[in-house]
């Protein structure tokens, strides 16, 4: 069994760490962009376009399923990758927490990034899955760029920044980027430092993707199967390995355990 993963980088070691530890025997293809990344401030059609030349890159290993670990591209390329590859390779999307993080009906805040926040796909998943909760949407600047190159002090001071937009009283958060969700520990600091009472909810997307991915090709989660899954990494299109900065990350780290690089 073979898993693909998709980003224009390492935000997708969230969900690739989860699908490993649910199939430690599932063989996993990591394929992201450094040559055309950030993708955010990219148009539309131009995150499509460099979504597509990564899917295809991974679809060329011949995976049982893609997943989009990506929320950026899931907003705008997923219908065209879905077009193009299924049914033979079922795309599975990346779609922030909002509808169980609002299921209490408490204080939510949605950390996003800049251009999904306010976006008119973000306003929707509110207003479709939010109605009885107070959201607050959070735009965090600079935050997915700093994980993505493992630079502590700017992760430190954009969580800072985003943090001081975020209510008092929020109970629960959602972490819209899956970048976001690397860094988990310290948004949790730096969030416990100013909310009142109870500790907020965390709300990724890493375990339902992986979840979701298994359910459409028929398997169920094994987590105490043997370690035999490999791991292939695509830089843009090229074999390569696990960048220096996914291995600053626990996610990275459990990763690299099994690195096996294949030649094709």
């Amino acid at each position: 069994m073979k898993i693909a993963l998709m980003d224009s980088g390492i935000g997708l070691l969230a969900a690739a760490a989860a699908t490993r530890r649910l199939r430690p025997d599932a063989d996993l293809v990591l394929s992201s962009d450094p040559d055309g990344m950030p993708w955010g401030p990219r148009t539309p059609a131009g995150i499509t376009e460099r979504a597509r030349a990564v899917a295809r890159a991974a679809a060329g290993l011949r995976p049982d399923a893609l997943i989009v670990a990506c929320n950026t591209a899931s907003v705008h390329a997923l219908a065209a990758l879905r077009a193009e590859l299924e049914p033979g390779i079922p795309v599975i999307g990346t779609v922030p927490a909002i509808k169980p993080a609002a299921a209490a009906g408490g204080r939510v805040a949605i950390w996003a990034t800049p251009a999904t926040t306010g976006s008119p796909y973000q306003r929707g998943l509110i207003r479709d899955f939010a109605a009885g909760a107070r959201v607050t949407e959070v735009p965090c600047p600079g935050l997915a760029d700093a994980v993505e190159h493992g630079d502590e002090e700017a992760v430190a001071r954009t969580v800072a920044a985003a943090a001081a937009l975020t209510p008092a009283d929020v109970t629960d958060v959602v972490l819209g980027c899956t970048h976001y969700e690397l860094v988990e520990e310290s948004i949790r600091a730096a969030l416990a430092a100013r909310t009142a009472g109870a500790e907020p909810v965390y709300h990724g997307s890493a375990e339902a993707v992986a979840v979701q991915a298994l359910r459409r090709i028929g398997l169920e989660p094994a987590p105490d199967l043997p370690r035999t899954g490999g791991l292939t990494v695509l830089h843009s299109g090229r074999t390569s390995a696990l960048p220096d900065a996914a291995l600053g990350y626990a996610e990275g780290r459990l990763l690299a355990d099994r690195q096996q690089v294949h030649q094709h």
